[in-house]
């Protein structure tokens, strides 16, 4: 490529930036000036992009004129420049950790694994999701690894690998061992075989097929790049519609009242603002606007921002608990902890915010834990399974027979608001539904609800 042809695919890469919005218009030019620099000078052609990369890195930090989140500015610079932009045209833009094929077109295990985690991490997928992902790229490499040590009899009579089984992020799945590595064949007959397999097989549920075929898309097309891929003509899981169980009024008091302590009040804080279990796990101490009564939501579902009504009844139980909160993270500090995990660039852009009281969690962890992507001890939110605990012991202790869940809050918020005349629009903002037409559900909730329609038999008999 000469000067005039790499300036143009420069240009074009600022101009991708910037449609996508994949950085913030301010950081676009220092994106193109660090993949000139590396295309100025990593240039070794027996390098793999992978080697390139840390090469370049390393050339930065020995210049000793760029901070930390400078270099990492730069490598991110560059994975979106080949991953993303070039598109898999060449070495260039292979995934950022290698996959090679040997020649009977097989892949290494720990290659695939390693490949997906960092390039889910240069994606800025969140970290539930990335543990999904490789728990499902986890379970298709052991069920293709099974299925071809096994030989085709196996696939026809249905494999019985997996089932009830999954496979974590550290764990190996089992595969054709050749020479002390795992080594599977990928391809589009095996994904839409793995996919039968759940479907007819394990009986998934369509949403949890979907997960999969997800992780499984994304493993084909994103991290193999195999483009020529059909895994749209597969059996899948049947997705039923159902209506959500929705409780009465009276019920929701109840449920609320048997729950105690900071599961009781995340309850009413998720109950009184519509909020997903997870949003209300990750509020954050500066999203909270006590004059104003609102909750802003962060990154909720779909990377979306959205504003919610915070309930004025929990207003002064949430300040004294924020009270309690920030003199746990006072003696944080003190004991040299006390920095909450920032999104992503803050930290490097503002490496002492983590500290400030305002991006504290409002519900933290009662303990101190390792974070898995940085290694620094530090304070998490809380877990979304002690919510869930509790509101399964409470659904037991008011009586309640129905099929109550965290989630059952969130759907009984847009259903009471209906029933109190709310505009479905300004539903929809609460509950941050892309569509109307997702909103419109709880239109048939609200009429199960309202005073029913006396049956004529009844009519007849009661004398009208």
């Amino acid at each position: 490529m000469d000067l005039r042809e790499r300036e143009m695919g420069l240009e074009e890469y600022g101009e991708f930036l910037l449609r996508r919005r994949i950085v913030p218009e301010i950081h676009a030019p220092h994106y193109v000036k660090w993949v000139r620099k590396f295309l100025e000078h990593a240039t070794d052609p027996k390098l793999t992009l992978e080697e390139r990369i840390e090469e370049y890195k390393e050339g930065l930090r020995k210049e000793g004129r760029w901070e930390d989140w400078q270099v990492e500015q730069a490598e991110r610079a560059v994975k979106v420049y080949f991953h993303s932009f070039r598109d898999g045209k060449g070495l260039e833009a292979r995934p950022v950790s290698r996959v090679d094929r040997d020649g009977a077109g097989r892949v290494d295990v720990q290659e695939v694994l390693a490949a997906s985690r960092s390039l889910l991490r240069t994606k800025h997928y969140s970290y539930r999701t990335e543990q999904t992902y490789l728990g499902w790229i986890g379970q298709f490499l052991g069920y293709q690894g099974s299925i071809q040590k096994a030989g085709p009899q196996m696939e026809a009579d249905g494999c019985k690998w997996g089932e009830g089984n999954s496979i974590s992020n550290d764990q190996q799945p089992t595969g054709n061992v050749q020479g002390g590595t795992r080594r599977v064949v990928v391809d589009g007959q095996g994904v839409k075989s793995f996919l039968t397999y759940l479907a007819t097989r394990r009986k998934v549920a369509a949403g949890t097929q979907n997960q999969a075929f997800s992780a499984l898309l994304f493993l084909c097309r994103e991290v193999l790049r195999l483009e020529e891929v059909d895994l749209e003509t597969g059996v899948r899981a049947k997705a039923r519609k159902r209506l959500p169980v929705v409780l009465t009024v009276e019920e929701t008091g109840r449920l609320l009242g048997a729950m105690k302590g900071t599961s009781g009040l995340m309850a009413e804080v998720l109950y009184g603002g519509g909020l997903r279990v997870m949003e209300c796990c990750r509020l954050r101490v500066k999203d909270v606007d006590f004059d104003n009564d609102l909750l802003f939501v962060r990154e909720g579902k779909g990377g979306k921002d959205r504003s919610t009504m915070l309930a004025r009844s929990v207003k002064e139980r949430l300040r004294a608990h924020l009270e309690r909160v920030k003199e746990l993270h006072a003696r944080d500090v003190a004991a040299g902890a006390g920095e909450a995990r920032m999104p992503d660039g803050l930290e490097r852009k503002f490496p002492n915010a983590g500290k400030d009281w305002g991006w504290q969690f409002v519900f933290p962890s009662k303990q101190l834990s390792v974070d898995p992507r940085g290694g620094k001890v530090r304070r998490h939110h809380v877990s979304d399974v002690a919510l869930q605990k509790a509101v399964k012991e409470a659904v037991g202790k008011a009586g309640i027979e129905k099929p109550v869940s965290v989630h059952t809050l969130r759907h009984s918020f847009a259903t009471h608001l209906l029933l109190h005349g709310v505009d479905l629009r300004q539903i929809q903002e609460y509950l941050g539904h892309a569509s109307v037409e997702t909103t419109m559900i709880y239109t048939h909730v609200v009429r199960d609800l309202r005073s029913p329609a006396r049956s004529p038999l009844d009519v007849m008999r009661e004398g009208g």
